[in-house]
């Protein structure tokens, strides 16, 4: 974090930028600084994008009135952050990336399960929003009559993905620099985007919109906790290991909330109100959602408006692609941060050209794309809740490299917890717009829940589910093999102690 003259947050501006040599590797007492205040700018900077406004028009897509929305987005928006809050104080009581925190749950090698669903989720996250920063830039340059088309699109990802792989290679310096500028920038901006169009509200639109069911209004909640902090939690270690471990665990877990929370809440209220107002704006946000957005500006804001869409949606990109190649290091690939960066890069690259240039349904490929890898990682968020809830003391660090060491290797508990609960929870969720997914909900009738059809099928309490099973079972189940852990002497040191197992 940054330093005490530092303020902002950002790495001290004596400091020469170089790229992070820290991967998997514990942060030594030297490195560590700053208090957890400086939590708030790397989650405000990764979550004051403009996408919060179309998650207004996401929210009405399942049929209920704009005071179920509001309520479905601050509970899930609140409550999913929350869970990363709780999750970045392992981050300080071990100083090691997220997903070798992990290991203490899952073991050394039981780790690369969670590991590798962990790197799909973040490098599924930057490509969405790489592609969608390019789909807004092209919209701003056709609506500018400065081209539009395949070759401003073509120019848009290169931009964008270039500075978006740039800040992964580099590291944590770079990121949190640019964190610091995106914050300020993008809020500022963010501010006379909503002035400039609030005279776009009917009151009496937003009002007469009819309310859903409860299934409903649990399938917008849901939607909206993976759609924000559960497509964050299995990163959530990775920035407050730099802090002192003194630090003060509430106060990582408020400043980890706040920070991440505070963006998204404003802005979906916005979008509430704009959806809410105009379903033809509504439903132009289904097909692109930045984009659209701009249909409702005067010209003379369309540049600052790119400025504020892509700098938001990179601010995001950046910090997954910095910590999905630190999953896929955790994962078992033997190579140097900035290469599994570059790695993720690549495939971050083609997966926006595929959605912006060949997909035709965004909305329905994104929305099936996080329920269904929300399951396993809301899994995966239960076991390590509860694993760190259990403890009480900090990491043997040099045990989490150590296949022998108290952590274990292949622990059966936690990897068949995680499987049970990711099987129950895709039988009880569907993605019927996304026709690769028609498989799951193979529950809700075997449980009495109206089958793919009836009035629970869009309700994914998959997600939900997975999650008290994964905490639950941990809780009942894992209370023993964490106080014979913690009752073990602290392992030596030695020299040479490999650092990447």
């Amino acid at each position: 974090m940054a330093s005490p003259q530092d303020p902002l947050g950002g790495a001290s501006t004596g400091r020469a930028l170089r790229v992070e040599t820290h991967g998997l590797d514990v942060i030594e007492d030297t490195e560590r600084r700053g208090t957890p205040r400086t939590l708030f700018w790397p989650w405000f900077g990764a979550n004051v994008s403009v996408l919060g406004l179309s998650y207004g028009a996401f929210a009405f897509g399942f049929g209920i009135s704009f005071r179920q929305a509001l309520a479905a987005g601050v509970l899930g928006i609140v409550v999913s952050f929350l869970l990363c809050g709780f999750i970045a104080v392992a981050g300080k009581r071990g100083s090691a990336p997220t997903m070798v925190l992990s290991r203490a749950a899952y073991g050394v090698r039981g780790n690369r399960l969670p590991s590798v669903v962990s790197w799909m989720l973040t490098v599924g996250w930057e490509t969405v929003l790489t592609a969608l920063a390019t789909m807004a830039t092209a919209t701003v340059f056709s609506r500018l009559g400065w081209g539009g088309g395949t070759s401003t699109e073509v120019l848009g990802l290169l931009v964008v993905a270039g500075l978006t792989v740039v800040g992964g290679v580099m590291g944590f310096d770079l990121i949190m620099r640019l964190q610091t500028w995106i914050t300020l920038v993008t809020g500022v901006l963010t501010i006379v985007y909503v002035a400039l169009v609030a005279d776009r509200i009917d009151w009496s639109a937003v009002g007469a919109v009819p309310a859903g069911s409860t299934q409903e209004f649990i399938g917008a909640l849901v939607f909206m906790m993976t759609g924000f902090g559960l497509g964050w939690v299995n990163a959530a270690a990775d920035y407050s290991r730099y802090l002192p471990r003194s630090s003060s665990s509430r106060g990582v877990i408020g400043w980890t909330t706040f920070g991440a929370s505070l963006a998204p809440l404003v802005l979906l209220v916005f979008g509430l109100l704009l959806a809410g107002s105009s379903e033809d704006l509504s439903k132009a946000v289904a097909a692109d959602p930045i984009g659209a957005l701009t249909t409702i500006l005067p010209t003379w804001f369309l540049v600052p408006f790119a400025v504020v869409a892509v700098l938001g949606l990179v601010g995001g990109a950046v910090l997954d692609i910095y910590s999905s190649g630190l999953a896929l290091l955790s994962a078992g690939l033997r190579v140097p941060r900035y290469l599994a960066a570059l790695v993720d890069g690549v495939l971050m690259i083609a997966g926006a050209v595929y959605i912006v240039f060949f997909a035709d349904d965004f909305l329905g490929q994104f929305m099936g794309f996080l329920t269904t890898l929300g399951v396993p990682i809301a899994a995966w968020a239960g076991v390590m809740l509860a694993d760190l809830a259990l403890r009480r003391r900090d990491y043997d660090e040099a045990d989490l490299y150590r296949p022998h060491g108290r952590y274990g290797d292949v622990p059966l508990l936690p990897l068949c917890l995680t499987l049970a609960a990711t099987a129950v929870g895709w039988g009880l969720v569907t993605n019927t717009a996304a026709n690769w997914l028609t498989w799951q909900g193979y529950l809700l009738e075997p449980f009495g829940l109206g089958g793919r059809t009836g009035a629970w099928a869009y309700a994914n309490l998959g997600v939900l589910v997975a999650l008290a099973l994964g905490f639950l079972g941990t809780l009942l189940l894992g209370r023993g093999r964490v106080r014979h852990q913690e009752n073990r002497a602290p392992s030596p040191t030695p020299d040479g102690e490999p650092q990447h197992a």
